[in-house]
This record gives structure tokens, C-alpha cells and sequence, in this order.
């Protein structure tokens, strides 16, 4: 069913004036995947476009696209998606700083601590005492990644942990923001065995300390790059300091597809979205950055690796993920974050002029509004 904007416009303009609880009709449901299937089939269309203007173009076993030098692709991303995934260390519940595309965004001063002295691993309380026999009884990961919400808030617990994992020879990498990092606790990090460390640039506006220590970490600790969920905030901020901030030398450069939840879908009201797969939900803009950055960036030969950690790259990381726990076929992780869907949020992307599906059709009878009756 190749359902026009005009016609999906309408009945979305109904869905979303029906209370959250109310379940669709199975026909109801169907207008809403074949909207779905045409607005990111248009999507696809305008990527492709862009992806073929980008002479090299590499692919990493088809589950992601970068540019630049293979031998500086990150190894935890190597670890997400081709070995036993990414298995998360979670210490610190705090933040020093309220990003508008935070995924805890409104709710940071309400997130439960970890405990005290303890780490969050698999879902499993540990003391640092306990890592030994964790490690002597199930398979090591490939890689394990400090996440969630800010490290160096309470950056000195951390090193012992880090030098557990390391003796184990497991590769591990810290995300941060970078505003509170010093060259002592940077360099710590490195003596304790970090392997990798990313840098939220979008988070600090790109800020000239936080480019600094891009430039430290380096004397530091092996890998260093950036991760950053692409907007357009940041895609100018980054084009007004690139000569800065890749003068740091910085091996790569993760440009993350945002996709939004239910605590800062809010912050992007009024964009254009589309749903990938069913899945996350993303401002159509997100990518297409993206693309533009490592358009430039393969134009200009730059030396870091810069990576489209896109939403397929994630329906990628997810079924490998499950694989490698022996999950059944074709089983995976991904998904929508929404308990229901947010029609609403499809709204300007429908009532977009500039925005055309690529074929339509009438609808058949008994689809059509005031027609249906199951």
C-alpha cells in the first residue's frame, strides 16, 4: 500500500488526537506501517544520494559505512560489531552538565545510584573485589565501555577497575564530555590500561578546553577520538574549529544518528522524523549531516576515521549482540523506545511541501476515512 502524504496526513492527524491507551483497529495499523514504509523509503532515497557522492566509501563487513584509515577504526566499535558486543560498566549517576539530546534529559537529578563502592556490570551489583571472580568463571568480552552519565565527575574510582580489566586484556573505552578532564586524571587513565577514550564535542559546544584535551589524551592513552549524536548545532560548531580540532591528531571521529525516547523528544518538537524499521525515531537531518561531514572529510583526506554510526549501524550492533549470546535467528535488541507511538511527531514531516513521497496510491476501499470498519 503506497499511501499518499495527503491521505497519511489525515489519519495521522487523527491518531493523534485519540488518547495514548486507545489501541488501532488492525487496518488502522496497517495505514500507519505503509506511512511509515514510505516516508523512510524517501529517507533511504535522499541517503543513498548522498552516499554516492562519497568516492571512498568503506564498509566494515557491511554493518556500518566510515571513511579514512582503516587501521584507525575504533576497536570498540569493532568489539560492538563484530565480536561480543558492547557490554556496558555503569558507576557514576551524576552529570555536570543538560544536554538537550541526552537520553535522561529532565530526569538526570532522579537516577538511582549504582551503590556505594559498587559497579553496574551486566545488571549485576559488583564490588571491585568481585571482578576477579567474575572473570574467572564467565567468558571475557571483547570489549567493555564506561558509560553513563559523566566519569570524571568521580573519575579517581575508576582506576582500579580499569587496571582489573586491563591485566584480563579486555579493550575498554570511557565516554565524557571532556569539561572536567585534566591531563592528571587523563594520564592516570592511561596508566591504568584505558585503551580508548571518546569525547562528547556536542555536548560542550565544542569548547576550546575540552578540543585541548582531545590534544592530551593523545600523550595519554592509545585511541582517542569523538562521539557525538550529529545535530546541526554541532556540525557548525565542529566546521568552525576543524582546523583545531583535527590538529589534535585524533584517531577517529563517531558521528552518532540521533534517535529520540519519551525524555527529549520534546526538546525536537516540530522536526522532520522518520522511524527506522520500526525502531528509533530520528530528525531526518541527523544522518544527512552525517554524510555531508564525511563527504568533506574524504574531499580533504583527513587522517582520523570518520564512522556512520547510523540506525542501521545499531540494527547491525544488535543482532550481532544477540548472536554471539546464542540468541535464536534473526533475534535482536532493536526496537522502539516508545511504550506508544507518537503520532504527533510524523506530523511536520506529512505537512512538509518540500517533502514528496516517492510513488502514491489511492487508498483501497475500506482504508479510506469514514470507510473503515475493523
Amino acid at each position: 500500500m503506497k499511501i499518499s502524504k495527503k491521505d497519511a496526513l489525515i489519519w495521522f492527524e487523527f491518531f493523534s488526537s485519540l488518547p495514548e491507551d486507545e489501541k488501532l483497529m488492525i487496518r488502522q495499523q496497517e495505514i500507519v506501517y505503509a506511512t511509515f514504509a514510505q516516508i523512510e523509503a524517501a529517507i533511504d532515497a535522499r541517503n543513498d544520494r548522498l552516499m554516492s557522492e562519497i568516492r571512498h566509501l568503506k564498509t566494515l563487513e557491511n554493518r556500518t559505512y566510515f571513511v579514512g584509515k582503516e587501521s584507525r577504526f575504533p576497536k570498540g566499535c569493532r568489539s560492538c560489531l563484530l565480536g561480543t558486543g558492547l557490554s556496558a560498566v555503569r558507576k557514576t549517576n551524576r552529570c555536570n552538565i543538560a544536554c538537550k539530546f541526552c537520553y535522561n534529559y529532565g530526569e538526570l537529578d532522579q537516577i538511582p545510584p549504582v551503590g556505594e563502592g559498587m559497579w553496574e556490570i551486566g545488571g549485576t551489583k559488583f564490588y571491585e573485589r568481585d571482578i576477579d571472580l567474575l572473570l574467572s568463571i564467565q567468558q571475557k568480552p571483547t570489549g567493555i565501555s564506561y558509560v553513563y552519565l559523566e566519569p570524571f565527575m568521580e573519575i579517581e574510582k575508576y582506576y582500579g577497575v580499569i587496571r582489573k580489566f586491563h591485566h584480563a586484556g579486555i579493550h575498554q573505552h570511557l565516554y565524557t564530555n571532556g569539561l572536567l578532564a585534566a591531563e592528571e586524571t587523563l594520564g592516570a587513565l592511561g596508566e591504568a590500561g584505558l585503551d580508548e577514550i571518546r569525547f562528547n564535542l556536542g555536548a560542550c559546544h565544542c569548547a576550546d578546553k575540552v578540543i585541548r584535551m582531545i590534544g592530551i589524551a593523545k600523550k595519554h592513552i592509545p585511541c582517542v577520538g569523538i562521539e557525538t549524536p550529529m545535530t546541526p548545532e554541532f556540525f557548525k560548531e565542529f566546521c568552525d574549529k576543524k582546523q583545531a580540532i583535527l590538529g589534535t591528531d585524533l584517531d577517529f571521529i563517531n558521528c552518532a544518528e540521533l534517535h529520540l525516547n519519551e525524555n527529549n523528544i520534546g526538546n525536537y518538537d516540530g522536526e522532520n522524523m522518520y522511524i527506522s524499521r520500526h525502531g528509533y525515531i530520528s530528525p531526518i537531518w541527523s544522518r544527512e549531516l552525517t554524510l555531508r561531514l564525511m563527504k568533506m572529510a574524504d574531499q580533504e583526506n583527513w587522517e582520523p576515521v570518520v564512522h556512520d554510526c547510523s540506525n542501521h549501524t545499531k540494527f547491525a550492533r544488535g543482532l550481532n549482540l544477540r548472536s554471539k549470546e546464542g540468541g535464536w535467528f534473526g533475534a535482536s535488541d532493536y526496537g522502539c523506545e516508545f511504550s506508544t507511538i507518537p503520532y504527533w511527531a510524523f506530523l511536520p514531516i506529512l505537512r512538509d511541501e518540500s517533502f514528496p513521497f516517492l510513488s502514491e496510491e489511492e487508498l483501497p476501499d475500506g482504508y479510506k476515512p469514514g470507510q473503515m470498519a475493523f
